[in-house]
């Protein structure tokens, strides 16, 4: 059984990306757009921009879920909703999904059927991808022919290294949720209806450290890997962990934790 929500923190019945919070401080924000295949356009794009600042600003919110209504997780950008805006339209559009990508919470991309071009880069916003058996994660930027955008080859080859990434992107590989799962592109794949279940149950796991400990260590683990060295990457934890051993929040929990072996011994 899927776990019961609280009123969402979105009051417009009528967004393209609809937001709910759940029991254990977890926002599931869904992309619901049927008609057009939840696929990107500027009105989507800023729905989904409010929507993420909306859940930083509730404490009660600790992790967010991000999916798809329908079949689908999101069939790209409908380019042409752009006009001819071009390149600011593009940046607009790119805005979508990585207004996800730099949400300070921990982030769990649920992929529940297509993720194409830049819908795939939703995906790979993310910080854990969960993949249904039916997802399909598809490139398809060079058959459409138009280069990746919005980061797409940097996000993609870091998810997967070089040669995954190249079946993907040059030569056109579309990898369903199994072979994602063996490939690395996802960190589980899980039978359609157990979706989003399983999504947040993973996502509700952040709740159990002091949201400012959570989004500093999210920030660590997204930038850790610029360090050049194992005593650099030493040097920055140092300074966080310092803060945090000053806080409030650890003290009373060390405190906690000294109790309960005391009572056992």
């Amino acid at each position: 059984m899927a776990p019961e929500s609280r009123p969402a923190t979105t009051g417009d019945p009528h967004s393209l990306a609809r937001l709910e919070v759940h029991e254990g401080g977890v926002a599931v924000l869904t992309l619901d757009d049927p008609r057009r295949a939840n696929a990107f356009t500027l009105d989507m794009c800023h729905h989904i921009t409010a929507a993420v600042d909306r859940i930083e600003a509730d404490s009660g919110v600790s992790s967010l879920v991000v999916t798809g209504a329908g079949s689908v997780f999101c069939a790209g950008a409908d380019l042409s909703s752009l006009g001819t805006s071009r390149e600011a339209g593009l940046r607009a559009i790119y805005d979508g999904f990585l207004r996800v990508a730099r949400c300070s919470l921990p982030t769990v991309a649920a992929v529940n059927g297509a993720a194409v071009g830049a819908g795939m880069n939703l995906a790979l916003a993310a910080d854990v991808r969960l993949a249904a058996r039916s997802a399909r994660f598809d490139t398809r930027f060079l058959s459409l022919g138009i280069h990746p955008g919005g980061g797409h080859s940097w996000m993609l080859r870091r998810a997967v290294g070089h040669q995954t990434a190249a079946a993907m992107m040059l030569f056109g590989e579309v990898l369903d949720g199994v072979q994602a799962d063996q490939r690395g592109l996802a960190h589980r794949c899980v039978p359609d209806d157990d979706l989003l279940e399983n999504a947040i149950d993973l996502a509700a796991g952040a709740a159990q450290a002091p949201r400012e400990l959570l989004i500093r260590a999210t920030e660590t683990l997204r930038t850790i890997d610029t360090a050049a060295t194992h005593d650099e990457a030493v040097d920055r934890e140092l300074i966080t962990q310092l803060w945090s051993m000053d806080q409030g929040d650890f003290a009373e929990r060390l405190a906690a934790m000294s109790r309960k072996i005391s009572s056992k011994g």
